[in-house]
């Protein structure tokens, strides 16, 4: 067992460096969202901000392209836009797979394992995962988490489930206490624990069945979001996935209980497209900065046959959320995290305000870019903005008018053969009000995901495609009567990893 620990250690350091010399040239390859340099990952874990750096652990498999083996894979940013590999954190050992969780700086040192005059260490509570039980396990990290040690005495937290898993944990300042949320998949339930110690731990309460239930859940968070139009006002949302969507509920908690606000018999979601998946928020950010949420950009319908070699998925661009209330409702506002603007090279396109009545090309080709507009649609057709064109092939980015509701469609997208269920998950919509007769869009296209947000935050929406090279124009669009586009901007977005 020491000899192959040590050349599994030899292994992980080998692809770390393979890290930093990756040509991030590939086909289909993300420029500014963030992937692994090889190999396969899903979930986001553990993200945590200490000592001026942004954590991202995450669902990795260090020996192959496909789901298995997990471990935490582990790399850290100074902005949330460019990203330091670092080796393999939290490893696969004794049979136990290093499923999802969460990290926090235990800043009081409560867990007993900081050293005296020492750094306050850093804590990853995550799922040990075997063929028969799911338990929660704690690792502690004294470095800033470049190495971790297992706590000697997991699990932290056993029901003795096969189904228990994605522990999410924050420190609930009022109660001076941990909490953590953690699901029965199969029950479509969160239970809220507590603890003083980050070590032993009680229950508070359960929340579910409720919403979305034609799918387990997983990934449960639960923090805090300021109210959009009075920022010294926060409200509590709830967010969980659904098999392959997420859901959200807001209202309050109490400590003990979480109270859902908005209506019941409705499903509320942050994101509506296909491909965002086990979306968590940051720890320990600086005081008053709204919460920042990173998912998975995939699916689990056709996850391990989408077409990307030699790595397997990529993150969503980084989220902040706000809260509105609209109708006796509390609706999310979700903006990209300020900051990736940085990468829009200095030149960029705008074009007149101008009236569009079928197809009209711009004059740009690209498939890693940046664009903002405005539209007044027609009043019963689709309008909005063609990605990836040529040949024939196009992905759309529309707004109909008719039944008010934002869409994404890649059926007329290249490359789709790979999988039957990327191929029949084409058509992805969820409603929107005009606002004064306009739709306002804010769309990032990164080689293969294309990233919506409508009308100021009030939907977002997330789909991959895989177009081929040459497919790379842009195409204004007004079917069934003319549509007024403004206020049209693009820029082409630099690499984050040169």
């Amino acid at each position: 067992m020491k000899n192959f620990l040590s050349a599994f250690s030899l292994f992980i350091t080998c692809i770390a460096l393979h890290a930093q010399t990756a040509t991030y040239k590939e086909q289909y390859r993300p420029q500014f969202h963030f992937s692994p340099a090889i190999n396969w990952t899903n979930d986001p874990n553990g993200l945590v901000y200490n000592n001026g750096e942004y954590h991202i652990f995450y669902q990795h498999n260090p020996f192959e392209n496909k789901w298995g083996h997990m471990t935490w894979g582990h790399a850290v940013s100074k902005d949330l836009v460019h990203w330091q590999h670092l080796p393999v954190a939290i490893k696969e050992e004794n049979g136990i797979m290093i499923f999802s969780g969460t990290c926090v700086v235990d800043k009081n040192n409560t867990s007993g394992f900081g050293q005296k005059n020492g750094p306050a260490p850093m804590i990853a509570i995550y799922t040990g995962h075997t063929d028969t039980i799911q338990s929660q396990h704690l690792a502690y990290s004294l470095d800033n988490g470049r190495t971790w040690t297992k706590y000697k005495n997991n699990p932290i937290l056993n029901l003795h489930k096969k189904d228990f898993r994605d522990p999410k944990v924050f420190w609930y300042a009022k109660g001076k206490y941990w909490v953590m949320a953690v699901v029965l998949p199969q029950e479509h339930k969160v239970q809220f624990y507590h603890s003083k110690n980050l070590l032993h731990w009680d229950l508070l309460s359960e929340f579910g069945p409720a919403g979305d239930t034609t799918g387990i859940w997983e990934c449960p968070d639960l923090f805090q979001v300021p109210v959009a139009d009075d920022p010294l006002k926060n409200k509590w949302v709830l967010t969980m996935s659904i098999s392959t969507a997420m859901q959200y509920f807001a209202g309050e908690f109490d400590g003990v209980v979480f109270t859902n606000e908005n209506p019941a018999d409705k499903i509320y979601r942050p994101d509506y497209g296909p491909d965002f998946y086990a979306g968590i928020t940051y720890n320990n950010l600086p005081i008053l900065r709204k919460p920042v949420m990173i998912a998975w950009a995939n699916n689990w319908e056709y996850a391990n046959d989408i077409p990307t070699k030699p790595w397997k998925s990529a993150m969503t661009l980084p989220r902040v959320f706000s809260l509105s209330k609209l109708n006796s409702e509390w609706l999310l506002r979700v903006q990209p995290l300020e900051g990736v603007e940085k990468l829009r090279e200095k030149d960029f396109m705008a074009l007149e305000s101008h009236i569009v009545n079928g197809n009209e090309n711009i004059n740009l080709k690209s498939q890693q870019f940046e664009m903002e507009l405005d539209i007044q649609p027609s009043s019963n057709g689709t309008s909005g903005v063609k990605l990836a064109v040529g040949n024939n092939h196009y992905a759309e980015v529309g707004y109909n008018s008719a039944t008010q509701k934002l869409y994404l469609d890649r059926s007329n997208c290249a490359n789709q053969s790979f999988n039957k269920n990327f191929a029949n998950l084409f058509h992805f919509e969820t409603p929107l009000n005009e606002i004064n007769g306009h739709i306002k869009l804010r769309v990032f296209f990164d080689n293969s995901i294309i990233e919506v947000f409508a009308n100021d935050g009030l939907a977002a929406m997330t789909m991959q495609v895989f177009p081929d090279a040459a497919d790379k124009g842009i195409t204004l669009f007004s079917n069934n009567g003319s549509s007024f586009f403004s206020n049209v901007k693009i820029w082409k977005m630099k690499s984050a990893w040169e």
